[in-house]
């Protein structure tokens, strides 16, 4: 008897139905692109607004109405980065990882307070290296390590472990961590009927030969 074979592509080279597509290159940046490329774009805006209130609450508390801070610039600046880091959480769970958020907001919150606190290491690790080891000592130079370099390295890292420490819920349509799809069935026919796969098309099995 002939064994039956399900075809993975038609006569010009096209993906047959239910096949998943191209595997090569292109077909990967397309899946990562899909993934990852909206996400990143919510996380820089969630982080521009953050910044926003950050630096606009610092120089309101400062030097506007009423100075309320006008002699405590440290005092001003925890206060500012304190809101700034609410909106960033905020906006973070319930919508840049709203498919990944937890049933235990407290633990999110200690774990992004600490990755917050590597990623605030990182930038001030880029200015002592630049500082210090380098002797790169000019305004110039110090806001580059701080604030562009750093900045960049702290963004990156935060980033990455909001995904894999912070914001750890299953995303939908997504198995469980530690199992595997089932393999789907195929439903024996007899001779010179149809063969029928449950997750794909029909094919006609081959007359049996005497």
């Amino acid at each position: 008897m002939t064994p039956t074979q399900t075809p993975s592509a038609d006569a010009d080279g096209r993906s047959a139905p239910g096949s998943t597509g191209g595997s090569g290159p292109v077909a990967l940046v397309r899946r990562l692109s899909q993934r990852y490329l909206g996400e990143l774009a919510r996380f820089g805006s969630v982080g521009a607004v953050a910044y926003v209130v950050d630096v606009g609450l610092f120089n309101l508390l400062r030097f506007g109405p009423g100075g309320l801070l006008e002699d405590k610039p440290l005092t001003a600046k925890v206060v500012a980065v304190g809101f700034a880091m609410i909106v960033a959480y905020l906006g973070n769970r319930y919508w840049t990882f709203a498919d990944r958020k937890t049933q235990h907001p407290l633990r999110e919150v200690v774990a992004f307070l600490l990755v917050n606190g590597v990623g605030m290491l990182a930038a001030v690790g880029c200015l002592a290296f630049s500082h210090y080891v380098l002797d790169l000592t000019s305004p110039l130079a110090d806001n580059i390590s701080a604030n562009v370099v750093g900045l960049a390295l702290g963004t990156a890292i935060r980033y990455v472990l909001y995904r894999t420490v912070v914001f750890t819920g299953e995303e939908p349509g997504r198995l469980p961590r530690g199992t595997t799809p089932a393999a789907s069935p195929v439903v024996a026919a007899p001779a010179g009927t149809v063969a029928v796969d449950v997750a794909g098309p029909a094919v006609a099995a081959a007359p049996a030969r005497d």
